[in-house]
């Protein structure tokens, strides 16, 4: 009887925490009003695999430029932006394909297993 339950409170547990990390990432507006005020559709920005990692984009939540309209604003300002293909420069993996694995690489280091690979364009 003990390992039905037990099966039972895994299975439970597992679909609990499949739900959460399918929830979304919990970004907040640049308001803090909590609404996704940001340049990309809510719909599409779902899942965050570690901690502070855009799994869409393929960079650290904290400075991705294509989901945070105020680093967007900031890195423009900087001058780190790819008109070519909207997006940071220094997260452009279409202009040098170099970028994404330094990224993945940061990732490695810090997480001990390789990102999501991000989202086409």
């Amino acid at each position: 009887m003990k390992s039905i339950s037990v099966a039972h409170f895994v299975a439970l547990l597992t679909m609990s925490l499949a739900a959460m990390a399918f929830a979304g990432c919990g970004r907040q507006g640049s308001d803090g009003s909590g609404a996704d005020n940001s340049a990309v559709n809510p719909e599409e920005h779902t899942t965050v695999v570690a901690a502070n990692w855009c799994v869409e984009h393929g960079v650290p939540e904290d400075i991705c430029g294509r989901c945070n309209a105020q680093v967007a604003v900031d890195l423009k300002q900087q001058g780190d932006w790819c008109e070519e293909h909207n997006r940071p420069e220094s997260q452009c993996f279409l202009c040098d394909p170099q970028r994404e694995a330094k990224f993945a690489a940061e990732y490695e280091a810090k997480h001990g297993s390789k990102p999501p690979k991000p989202e086409p364009n």
